[in-house]
């Protein structure tokens, strides 16, 4: 495709007013003739971005007419999927309705959507299903993410100026309608999932109020919100589906008038305050899902703070607001619909209240307890093999966990968190028994050991390991106390696991493995930009780092104590 500049012919077409007054805004209401008209220049940054997404995935366009892949988008593994073609779809039309792109009405752009949206038809089964080709197969949940991504461009797309849109608003609104049939009948798989199909559904409503949109919506949120006391969905994805499901409840109460639904958004943001790192980051050791532990910024958030903070005139998600923008801007591209849709969230943001920072608030139903004192913070987990955390701006301690040789069975984690007083316990109790003959009423006839279940064996010289973690705050930092009884002599591993990018002092290097450290004693420190985590002290009975039964190690550069049992041992950071 020629992804030449469109020149603008008149500055009015900078206004997007031409296409606003037929839009569905605020919970439901018409457009309101009072809203600001003239993007901000935040939006239009984001348009800008948004041209540079789009000429990527040109790119992967499929447009030689003579593949059966054409009008689809190659993805990373040289596959055209549904969600491929979708992304070029959605992408696109936020460009092509957009004065201020330089792809605006741009009739090569819309024919090559319009190609794209006839390969998106043909992938689609006969039941409106598409497949996730990595995992679900005729999948309504699927289905649902893609509807809920272009009904949104649909609208702006039908509401603007552009000419020739017919040719890509037909097969477009096509795959709409057979999608919303499935939505009405299928089923799910996640808790997400089903306020994912609630939304397309009301966003589908948009566009053709079929009271089977709505009765089916009813069905799933006769359910109720999976929300706990804490504020924090069921699936406890701080990354990615939580965010998602603030994104879509909104949706969800604006297309059926359902403002209650807002009450649990409100409240997972209020409670996401407290699940930010110094420099921005968000807290996902905690996730139940694949997000556990990647490195996470808030851009998800932005939708619902941005549409919060200006319903509720909210000094604190205003806030919020600001520091995505700081953080993350780039990021929110992909939500660019929201607010080319709605005209009111261009209004500025309230004045910001300050986000709390100095803190210790405790998560009972994710097993979290969370720590903030100004420019550092700690996360202290429970039921992780990787127990605790230390973030001091870019210096991160992204992992402590230990394991020792007990039976194989060693690797530290523990099922209860309890606080006493001014500390946090973590423990864990472990036993491993020998086994005696199999009484003779039990014997098989043939000697088969499957047929010979330990649980019928009677237990013999049973040893015993216990291992508990005290937590508590220090100036400028946390002091674990590390104490393991029970069998003597077993050997131990402390991992001090660090994010890559900085440097250590203090420490000796493995003689051997690349990234592995000891420190022997004394106190190391790890650098990143100036900015240093301090550990110690150092105790090194022996150099064995990869324990039998633990988990492996990470890609990493990872500090090691090692000791034996009987074990008892302070380790501060600051």
């Amino acid at each position: 495709m020629n992804r030449r500049k469109f020149i603008k012919r008149n500055s009015t077409l900078a206004l997007l007013a031409p296409l606003v007054p037929n839009l569905m805004l605020n919970d439901a209401k018409p457009w309101n003739p009072l809203s600001p008209t003239t993007k901000p220049e935040w939006l239009t940054k984001l348009i800008a971005l948004n041209d540079t997404n789009l000429t990527n995935i040109l790119q992967r366009f499929a447009g030689d007419k003579q593949s059966p892949k054409y009008g689809g988008v190659l993805d990373g593994f040289g596959m055209a999927t549904a969600h491929s073609a979708t992304s070029l779809i959605k992408t696109g039309v936020n460009s092509l309705v957009s004065p201020e792109s330089t792809f605006y009405a741009d009739q090569e752009l819309l024919t090559s959507l319009t190609a794209c949206c006839e390969f998106l038809l043909s992938v689609q089964h006969a039941d409106g299903t598409v497949d996730l080709v990595s995992t679900n197969f005729h999948s309504t949940p699927d289905i649902g993410f893609i509807v809920k991504w272009l009904a949104p461009g649909y609208r702006l797309l039908e509401a603007s100026t552009v000419p020739n849109k017919q040719q890509l608003l037909t097969p477009l609104r096509q795959f709409l309608i057979k999608g919303g049939e499935c939505l009405k009948i299928g089923g799910i798989h996640t808790p997400n999932h089903r306020w994912v199909v609630c939304s397309a559904l009301a966003e589908l409503h948009k566009i053709e109020p079929d009271p089977g949109y709505r009765q089916r919506a009813e069905q799933w949120l006769a359910e109720k919100i999976d929300m706990d006391p804490d504020g924090q969905y069921n699936e406890r994805s701080s990354y990615i589906y939580s965010s998602l499901s603030n994104r879509v409840l909104i949706s969800t109460a604006r297309g059926f008038n359902k403002p209650e639904l807002l009450d649990y958004v409100r409240k997972n943001l209020e409670m996401t305050f407290y699940y930010l790192h110094p420099n921005g980051e968000i807290v996902t050791e905690a996730s139940g899902r694949q997000d556990n532990s990647i490195i996470g910024t808030l851009e998800n958030y932005y939708y619902p703070y941005r549409y919060m903070a200006l319903k509720d005139n909210n000094p604190q998600f205003a806030a919020a607001c600001r520091l995505i923008e700081e953080t993350a801007f780039s990021k929110i591209t992909g939500f660019l619909h929201y607010f080319l849709e709605d005209p009111s969230l261009w209004a500025p943001l309230p004045a910001s209240k300050p986000l709390p920072v100095d803190y210790a608030k405790v998560f009972a139903h994710s097993g979290l307890t969370r720590i903030r004192r100004g420019d550092y913070d700690g996360s202290i987990l429970q039921n992780s093999a990787s127990f605790f955390t230390f973030h001091k701006k870019k210096a991160v301690l992204q992992g402590l966990r230990f394991a020792s040789a007990f039976f194989g069975k060693g690797q530290f984690s523990s099922p209860t968190l309890e606080q006493r007083g001014n500390r946090y316990i973590l423990t864990s109790s472990l036993e491993g028994p020998y086994y005696q003959p199999l009484p003779v009423e039990h014997l098989p006839d043939d000697g088969d050991w499957e047929k010979m279940p330990r649980a019928l064996r009677p237990q013999s010289e049973v040893q015993q390991y216990m291992a508990t973690v005290s937590i508590g705050e220090i100036a400028g930092g946390f002091e674990l106390e590390i104490d393991v009884q029970g069998t003597d002599h077993v050997p131990l591993a402390i991992e001090l696991i660090f994010r890559p990018g900085g440097s250590f002092s203090q420490v000796q290097a493995h003689p051997e493995k690349d990234d592995v450290y000891f420190l022997t004693e004394g106190v190391g420190a790890y650098t990143v930009d100036g900015e240093s985590i301090h550990f110690g002290p150092g105790v090194h009975d022996h150099q064995w780092v990869e324990i039998r039964g633990a988990l492996p190690r990470t890609n990493a550069p990872t500090v090691f104590l090692t000791g034996f049992t009987p074990f008892h041992h302070k380790i501060r950071l600051t």
